[in-house]
């Protein structure tokens, strides 16, 4: 399974596209970029592999693993960048403007049940990011 990602910068956030094997799934919102300075960026654009990632307190995530430079990236519900992220990726249902967006859980949720079904199989599961044309 492939995930990937089209972003656009903007000073106060980073808003993207999210597909899913070339078909559109979600919108995503990210810190801005700040040279991948931890806690305060977004990751490179670049390809990772995802994992399961399950903690009593939060619940399910993603993992986003391989990141040069940083840990403990996820993927994780949240509505407003600069407020709810250190550097996670949020998927959202709309954008409602840099870095922010509208019914996170709505849409974290499903992702979260595909990723995990095909990680289950044993498949391979790739996040993509790139900047959008």
């Amino acid at each position: 399974m492939e995930i990937k990602i089209h972003r656009t910068y903007h000073k106060q956030g980073t808003n993207g596209r999210l597909e899913i094997d070339g078909k559109p799934f979600c919108f995503t919102i990210e810190l801005p970029w700040k040279e991948n300075e931890s806690q305060i960026s977004c990751i490179p654009e670049g390809t990772y592999p995802l994992a399961k990632r399950f903690k009593v307190e939060r619940g399910h995530h993603l993992l986003v693993q391989e990141v040069k430079g940083r840990s403990l990236i996820l993927i994780h519900p949240a509505n407003n960048a600069l407020n709810e992220l250190r550097g996670c990726i949020a998927p959202v249902s709309t954008l409602t403007g840099a870095g922010r967006g509208e019914s996170s859980r709505a849409v974290f949720l499903p992702l979260v049940k595909l990723v995990n079904a095909a990680l289950d199989k044993e498949e391979a599961v790739t996040l993509v990011i790139v900047k959008s044309e």
